[in-house]
């Protein structure tokens, strides 16, 4: 029985995966049994190679799993947690910013607290700019009033977790997936662990201003009806504001006149108002439409080109 399995996403990691994989050999050698699951989420770079290196060397705790293009790092860790078999899995990235020492940690925690299925790594300190932790925290703010589910401020997706979490994770068949609202969506009794990631060892993080926009709008999308509501709301403030300034302009009209061009001004600024307001809730309304759109067409969350793993006929051979 496989201890531990790390579900390790992949894309354009060709300088790190190699250091990653003898930093995890370092902490859990001697340890407790584990295997490393590394999904090659089509990258453009070496990284393949450098996988099939690790795997040919150490092929009988090693599984690569290679898409067939991009499809993204939910669909990366989905991957790697179909193909894990150890008692926990941790997720874990490649570019050693998490350190398999603090998932050692996790992995301790949960075994001398067998009534908790789920520890959570959360930075006690952000590392990065602060334009893009001022836009984690107001994201998080935002989410957690639209959210039916209330995620954990700074938590990341890297933890351990038991058998039956992964088995809810993987239950969960949407396209777009948004795993810190998944974990919360889920439930089970979490431990949240203070850490403090380390430098990337090489390389540039991948997820732009851009991307982590779109990642966090799919995350507020696929956890929250409310933005459906906005234009009832706002239809329902401005009609009665529309209402009340009608009052207030007859009353003033009968009072002191009002000039035709004045007239006009005020017409054309309500009208200039509304089809913002239209539009603005025509774009909330089509994004929803588009997820449902792309959901029933029910295609699968990733394409596997190959994948490289132990088996039986590995040792015979």
């Amino acid at each position: 029985m496989i201890k531990l399995s790390l579900a390790v996403p992949c894309f354009n990691e060709q300088d790190n995966v190699g250091a990653f994989y003898e930093a995890v050999k370092r902490t859990f050698d001697g340890v407790l049994s584990y295997e490393i699951i590394f999904v090659n989420d089509g990258s453009s770079d070496k990284t393949a190679e450098q996988l099939k290196k690790i795997y040919d060397a150490h092929t009988a705790n090693v599984t690569v799993v290679s898409f067939s293009r991009n499809f993204g790092k939910e669909a990366a860790i989905c991957a790697a947690l179909r193909h894990s078999r150890g008692e926990l899995v941790c997720i874990i990235d490649a570019d050693m910013q998490q350190s398999p020492d603090v998932a050692l940690e996790m992995v301790r925690y949960l075994d001398e607290h067998p009534d908790c299925d789920c520890c959570a790594a959360y930075q006690e300190k952000r590392i990065e700019g602060r334009v893009i932790s001022a836009f984690k925290d107001a994201f998080y703010s935002f989410a957690d009033k639209l959210s039916d589910v209330k995620m954990r401020h700074s938590a990341s997706d890297f933890r351990v977790f038991r058998q039956n979490v992964r088995e809810a994770l993987l239950s969960m068949g949407e396209y777009h997936r948004f795993s810190k609202g998944m974990f919360s969506w889920v439930g089970f009794d979490t431990h949240y662990l203070p850490y403090t990631p380390d430098s990337r060892l090489s390389g540039e993080s991948k997820f732009s201003f851009s991307k982590l926009m779109k990642y966090a709008f799919t995350g507020i999308i696929a956890f929250s009806t409310k933005p459906l509501r906005i234009p009832f709301y706002l239809g329902g403030l401005f009609t009665a504001a529309g209402i009340v300034w009608l009052i207030v302009m007859a009353v003033l009209g009968g009072i002191n006149g009002l000039s035709d061009n004045y007239r006009m001004n005020i017409i054309l600024s309500f009208i200039m108002l509304m089809s913002g307001i239209i539009l603005i809730s025509m774009g909330v309304l089509c994004e929803y439409i588009s997820q449902v759109f792309i959901q029933v067409k029910n295609r699968p969350i990733y394409i596997e080109r190959s994948c490289m793993t132990y088996t039986e006929e590995n040792e015979e051979n």
